[in-house]
């Protein structure tokens, strides 16, 4: 099993935006926000889920092929696959908001729902999107505001084969408008 070092850490009561601080909103670093995502959930380190992809439209996250992520049926655990699908779904809300992310105070899951398909087997990969309606809503945003989003993931096995899809339903905390600096 792969020990990683949580790299990142976002301080109690703090900001959500905290650990993306150094994230330029005009030219948003993709691959260091993927970065930060990928060591930002100590569980998904533990079970060396990795951020592959991060951009405006979508993430991608992977389970690897290890025995520890399987279940007595030699398939991957559920547990495991709903990691991933949970952290497909925050990384592609940091994509696509990552003109505003010193803006977000909070991003919390509220609610799921994942349905399992077909045995997962091997490595999985999980692509991650949020909805696009309601996301305008959020990088328009101006004052303290509340919104919720939803998101969705879909996860596929080595052959492409969709083994299991989870849909989220997510609260988020936005500051204050465009012009806000930190």
């Amino acid at each position: 099993m792969t020990s990683v070092t949580t790299e990142v850490k976002t301080p109690a009561g703090g900001a959500y935006s905290a650990a993306f601080g150094d994230i330029d909103p005009a030219d948003p670093d993709y691959d260091e926000i993927r970065r930060i995502a990928t060591t930002l959930v100590p569980f998904g380190n533990h079970a060396d889920v990795r951020v592959t992809e991060i951009g405006p439209d979508r993430a991608v996250v992977e389970i690897p092929d290890e025995p520890h992520l399987r279940n007595h049926m030699d398939t991957v655990h559920a547990g495991a696959l709903f990691l991933a699908a949970d952290i497909a779904g925050a990384a592609a809300f940091l994509g696509a908001v990552a003109t505003r992310l010193h803006a977000i105070r909070r991003f919390v899951l509220r609610d799921s729902r994942t349905a399992f398909r077909k045995p997962a087997i091997g490595r999985i990969r999980t692509i991650g999107m949020i909805d696009e309606r309601v996301l305008r809503e959020v990088l328009a945003a101006e004052g303290e505001q509340r919104f919720e989003v939803d998101g969705k993931a879909l996860m596929y096995d080595d052959a492409g084969l969709l083994v299991a899809k989870a849909s989220f339903d997510y609260v988020v905390d936005v500051a204050a408008g465009p012009g806000w600096e930190q």
